[in-house]
């Protein structure tokens, strides 16, 4: 009898088919008749179970998807470091120029949510923003920032602006030096900060005794000074720009014009200190600082130090505009003037690093003068931005 069991050997060789040959289903069949375009003739059909990429795929997929965590994370990290709030402060004077293009041009907009700028209107103003921890970019006096430095406030400089504004403009065209001034009134703006500073040293270095020689008649504020020349009150007055424009300005327009005797730009004190010290002809008058917390942000301070001077240079770059934007943030100045005083005044943002020599030869001398002018002493290594602390 014929053994009618089925053959071994058939169904062997579709359980396991020789090498190079390849089966279809009856559905891939199906799926190739319909016209399905991911299945073609003759394509593999493995069984039921989920699809494998292959290894470079699955690689390549990896990456990306270790991409992706990074940049979100990134972007997250980014966020939670961006500041509530970043302040920015300085006097009615070219020191704040920068600064205000640095808000308007929304050049720190990515480091903090609002970027404000706050005019300070005196030194007293002043400290107390410093002291307070109101502001966290101050522009203000050098000698000032060290004398809050050697006091305890937590603060660094980062840079000095600003190299020449002071001018004795006086109605008299024959006045050409300090020593022409004996025995006349001078109008001087703040006490003890850098005009009245800077004026005495070059004095004393003449063999000039400040109190005897000169009337010095101290007012509030260079606008005050100002308003007392312009009114023929006083007829000598130590000015900073941009007051020392505004003043010029003011007596060559109709009606001051009639009443009030032309004013002149009599003695650059600046040229006086490069002449009387044998150096160059700028002082290192302001620069901006750096406050509280913001100190350990290497990173923003950084920033902070370079947007100031692309700021200053565009400002130098664009006189009548930066101008116009100043006066918008200080009621106090008129655009024509700030304008004016821009082509004038020795602008240019100088890091401490390069600034030093300059800054502690003044210092040196403001010791010798008064210790109390600077806090009693040099300032040390932490007072420099960038340098390290002792």
């Amino acid at each position: 009898m014929h053994d009618r069991r089925p053959s071994h050997d058939h169904a062997d060789h579709h359980a396991n088919p020789p090498r190079g040959v390849v089966f279809v289903d009856r559905s891939a069949r199906r799926l190739v008749r319909e016209g399905r375009p991911d299945v073609g003739a003759g394509a593999a059909i493995g069984p039921r179970r989920g699809f494998v990429l292959p290894a470079w795929t699955r690689a390549v997929m990896h990456v990306c998807v270790v991409c992706a965590f990074l940049l979100v994370t990134g972007i997250v990290h980014a966020q939670a470091q961006k500041l509530p709030k970043l302040t920015l402060a300085g006097p009615s004077a070219a020191v704040s120029n920068a600064l205000i293009r640095m808000v308007d041009s929304g050049a720190l907009s990515d480091l903090a949510e609002v970027v404000e700028f706050v005019p300070w209107r005196d030194p007293d103003q002043l400290r107390v923003m410093a002291l307070d921890g109101r502001a966290d970019v101050l522009a203000m006096p050098t000698n000032v920032a060290a004398n809050l430095y050697n006091r305890g406030t937590k603060l660094q400089l980062i840079n000095v602006s600003t190299w020449g504004v002071l001018w004795l403009v006086s109605r008299d065209p024959a006045l050409k030096s300090l020593a022409d001034l004996r025995g006349k009134e001078l109008a001087m703006p703040f006490r003890g900060d850098m005009p009245d500073i800077v004026l005495q040293l070059l004095a004393e270095q003449q063999g000039m005794d400040v109190r005897k020689d000169l009337q010095l008649r101290y007012v509030a504020s260079p606008v005050d000074a100002m308003q007392l020349l312009v009114m023929r009150r006083v007829d000598h007055a130590l000015l900073a720009e941009p007051a020392a424009s505004m003043a010029l300005r003011k007596t060559g327009s109709f009606p001051l014009s009639v009443i009030a005797p032309e004013l002149h730009r009599s003695v650059d004190l600046q040229q006086e200190w490069g002449r009387v010290f044998a150096r160059a002809a700028r002082i290192p008058q302001a620069g901006i600082a750096v406050m509280g917390a913001l100190r350990e942000r290497p990173e923003l301070v950084a920033r902070i130090e370079a947007e100031y001077a692309r700021s200053l240079a565009w400002c130098k770059d664009n006189a009548e505009a930066c101008g116009k934007a100043v006066a918008a943030r200080i009621d106090l100045l008129s655009p024509e003037a700030v304008t004016d005083s821009i082509a004038v005044s020795q602008l240019e943002a100088v890091s401490v690093a390069d600034a030093r020599a300059e800054l502690e030869f003044m210092f040196g001398r403001l010791v010798a003068k008064n210790p109390a002018l600077v806090g009693g002493k040099l300032p040390d290594e932490g007072f420099y931005a960038g340098a390290k602390k002792r």
